[in-house]
């Protein structure tokens, strides 16, 4: 059984994916102090959702859920992170290794498919330095160097080591030799990669390692060297049928999903938007989140597809980010604001309408919303596109796509409506 502790909810079903795609059952669980798990999936992974928290706090969440893991007995451990390294990732690779009492792992962060890459420990997105990439820019996390081993290295005083891209092309049995050697001298070995062929390679030299970590992209690698799984469908015995549109929940502000919401107005999508500079006073929120829920479920109830909002134009973002200062509020108490709105905007409507397909782009705000609406978690389905999976809730009659902010073509959003269009009938079909 393979353990995987997943630092936000997107990621967590992204890296989900890699492992459903080879027929592996993969159950994705929210961290909770109460978790009640079972051996019951080849793949369970536990969304800490500690990306935006403390590096105290995250440490503590993954060192527990790495021990609920252990005690299920997992063979080996994934600790899934940002593909860029935001969040507190020297503190929960060490809470990992802490809990498991392991002293070496291997980290893999290039995500060829989504434009991520790492040449002589140098990473880049889309041919951008990290540095100069829109990661520059994170509000909490902001990325102001290319090179992994001095980000890692700044967050753990574990030792952090680097195996080259040409090592890596030197074939398998090559980079397994060079990487015992780094095991001797460093808990912590980035290894480049640039294509999908290097993290084949990585995937088979690391194959019967216990703790991997880093970005989801090895995940789709990895199980060719493993025995075969032939996993059941989950929507043989479920019935997702649904006379209402599908609801659509942005809260993200990257370029991809700025893209995304414009084409999905483009098509002709009804979208409601959320004034952001109304989350700062109980009256004003109130109104906003009554007036948008109104309006959605009366939109949903016939039959339309609706798109409900943050404003993401440039100087309402900067408004809003001036009076949250002017308050005394950061960025990021700022954006969980935000978050929350939209989150409560969500349940009203699915209680009011019993909505079962639902749409969410942004990290925190999937983890957000999903808190809300008392999923815990979800079994994933099918891929939509690259990193992008379906779900089926856990706690919820409903189906879901979590879409991180930065993954997905322009497209993307209208592609998922489609997508759970067809997977409820496909659920009515099967039963």
């Amino acid at each position: 059984m393979i353990g995987i502790v997943a630092d936000d909810t997107t990621g967590a079903n992204d890296i989900g994916l890699m492992f459903s795609k080879h027929r592996y059952s993969v159950k994705i669980v929210t961290f909770s102090e109460e978790m009640n798990l079972q051996a019951d999936s080849d793949v369970l992974i536990i969304d800490t959702d500690s990306r935006l928290d403390s590096p105290e706090l995250s440490y503590d969440k993954v060192f527990k859920a790495t021990q609920a893991l252990q005690q299920l007995g997992c063979t080996l451990y994934f600790n899934k992170t940002c593909s860029v390294f935001r969040g507190n990732i020297g503190k929960e690779f060490d809470a990992m290794m802490d809990a498991l009492n392991e002293h070496f792992a291997v980290i893999s962060l290039a995500f060829p498919k989504n434009g991520r890459q790492t040449k002589y420990g140098v990473h880049t997105m889309h041919g951008k330095l990290l540095e100069d990439s829109e990661f520059s820019k994170d509000p909490v996390h902001p990325m102001k160097k290319s090179y992994l081993v001095s980000i890692l290295q700044e967050q753990t005083d574990r030792h952090v080591s680097l195996v080259s891209i040409d090592t890596v092309r030197r074939g398998a049995e090559f980079l397994r030799k060079a990487l015992d050697e780094m095991r001797k001298t460093s808990t912590y070995c980035i290894v480049d990669a640039e294509t999908q062929d290097d993290l084949t390679v990585i995937a088979e030299a690391t194959r019967d390692f216990p703790v991997l970590c880093g970005s989801s992209a090895i995940g789709e690698e990895l199980p060719k060297f493993w025995p075969s799984r032939n996993g059941r469908d989950p929507l043989a015995d479920v019935d997702m049928e649904d006379q209402n549109g599908v609801l659509v929940v942005s809260g993200s502000l990257t370029p991809q999903t700025k893209a995304q919401t414009e084409y999905l107005i483009s098509q002709a999508v009804p979208v409601l938007v959320l004034d952001s500079r109304k989350v700062f006073t109980s009256d004003e929120k109130e109104l906003e989140i009554k007036r948008m829920s109104r309006e959605a479920a009366d939109l949903l109830k016939q039959g339309q597809e609706v798109l409900v909002m943050a404003d993401n134009r440039e100087e309402i973002v900067s408004e809003t980010k001036d009076m949250g200062r002017r308050l005394g509020l950061d960025p990021l108490t700022v954006s969980k604001r935000i978050s929350a709105a939209l989150a409560e905007v969500t349940l009203h409507v699915v209680e009011e309408t019993q909505l079962k397909r639902l749409v969410v782009a942004g990290g925190d705000t999937s983890g957000t919303v999903c808190r809300k609406l008392g999923i815990q978690g979800n079994v994933v389905l099918e891929e939509i596109e690259t990193g992008l999976p379906s779900g089926l809730a856990l706690g919820r009659k409903m189906l879901i796509v979590l879409k991180s902010g930065s993954f997905g073509k322009k497209e993307f959003l209208l592609k998922a409506i489609d997508h759970l269009k067809v997977i409820s009938e496909k659920g009515k079909a099967l039963l």
